[in-house]
């Protein structure tokens, strides 16, 4: 599918030429990631990504580790694999290798695995008092703290865990100003920003009062954890849940992409809201109302020169949205319960992504084959996985 030249207009926020815009968009939306395009021919070597999954079937244990994919000769398989003790969310590489895993909201446990799979350390966040992670965590940009989102249930308010990276223990609380803090990022500065859910929520994650939703990006200063900015949308009842940059932001006009989900009463609401808030280092806005049918996005990465690509696992669909085309959507792959994204840099520039599926894991890039390696085993990805290494 090839993406019609249409009328456009350029709005200062996103700022790149139309002629570019055009010719990056139709190269990538050229090649969709179907099932009859797994044999393409392999392109790149080897990509190791760390990913939490379980089982096929709902109740299954979950596991947490690295997959090893070699394209040449078409195969996925286990770096390796460390059992969890309950649902995994959020994951953060580490310079050495070792990975940490954030349990999934109301999260009571974070750990930290080394190379071969060994547990090294693990805390119990219920030893702290009433407040449990809320999925994510980030390193500070001098390596000395962990941020972690949680959720105060004594007062129901937001906070940033701010924890020594060594031994994972608090040491100090910050206000995020809203209600159910979601992920966490660090900007060029080294602050935070900080995606506010805004969804009203019980210890047992029961969703309550949605007419109280409250949703917010905010900025946070890491030197004391003051409030710097807070923005919001129109609609009350779309919750900002995942975000990524479109490029690291310490190059400057790199544009953050947040993923939504809709809350609404009505499931005909719900089915035509949008998906992505876009925020440029001013402005807070919904570029486009063109969404997943179902009005739910799983994740978000960067792709495709500044653009984003974000998964709807219920939609069996990833989309691709573009600064130059920025009322446009367009899918880059269709295959069932696409979900966890990665930024893929691939044997060019232009900015791939490696997705989740129920079938595998699936790679996608402008310039490069479409490429399906299927799991190891029987098995079903969490949200989240990020790319450790690829050559």
């Amino acid at each position: 599918m090839h993406a019609q030249p249409t009328p456009y207009l350029d709005p200062p926020r996103f700022s790149i030429s139309r002629r570019r815009a055009l010719q990056t968009l139709a190269a990538g939306t050229a090649s969709i990631l179907m099932p009859r395009a797994a044999q393409a021919g392999p392109s790149g070597t080897r990509a190791v990504v760390g990913a939490a999954w379980r089982g096929p079937r709902a109740s299954d244990p979950n596991f947490a580790g690295t997959l090893v994919a070699d394209w040449e000769a078409r195969k996925l398989g286990f770096g390796y694999m460390v059992p969890l003790p309950s649902r995994p969310h959020g994951l953060m590489a580490e310079p050495g290798g070792e990975l940490l895993v954030c349990s999934a909201r109301p999260g009571t446990w974070m750990l930290r695995c080394d190379t071969q799979g060994k547990v090294m350390q693990q805390i119990d966040v219920q030893e702290e008092g009433m407040c449990r992670l809320g999925g994510h965590v980030i390193a500070s940009a001098d390596g000395e703290h962990l941020y972690t989102t949680e959720t105060d249930f004594r007062s129901g308010k937001g906070r940033v865990g701010v924890r020594d990276r060594r031994s994972l223990r608090k040491l100090a609380e910050w206000d995020t100003h809203g209600l159910d803090p979601h992920q966490l990022l660090l900007d060029a500065q080294g602050h935070l920003f900080v995606a506010n859910g805004g969804i009203p929520r019980t210890l047992s994650d029961k969703k309550v009062d949605l007419h109280r939703m409250d949703a917010s990006l905010v900025r946070i200063d890491t030197a004391n954890g003051a409030l710097l900015g807070q923005w919001r949308i129109d609609d009350p009842r779309l919750s900002l849940r995942h975000m990524a940059w479109s490029r690291p932001p310490q190059g400057g006009d790199a544009l953050l992409g947040i993923a939504m989900q809709a809350e609404h009463d009505l499931e005909a609401d719900r089915r035509r809201a949008p998906i992505l808030a876009v925020f440029d280092g001013e402005h807070l806005s919904v570029p486009t109302q063109e969404n997943d049918g179902i009005g739910y996005a799983g994740d978000i990465a960067p792709a495709l020169h500044d653009g984003f690509a974000l998964s709807s696992h219920q939609a069996d669909v990833t989309n691709l949205w573009h600064p130059g085309l920025p009322e446009k959507m367009r899918p880059i792959v269709q295959l069932k319960a696409s979900y966890a994204l990665a930024g893929w840099h691939g044997p060019q520039d232009g900015g791939g992504v490696l997705v989740a599926t129920a079938y595998g894991l699936g790679r996608w890039h402008p310039s490069a084959p479409a490429n399906l390696l299927a799991w190891p085993e029987p098995m079903a990805l969490d949200n989240h996985w990020i790319l450790i290494e690829e050559a």
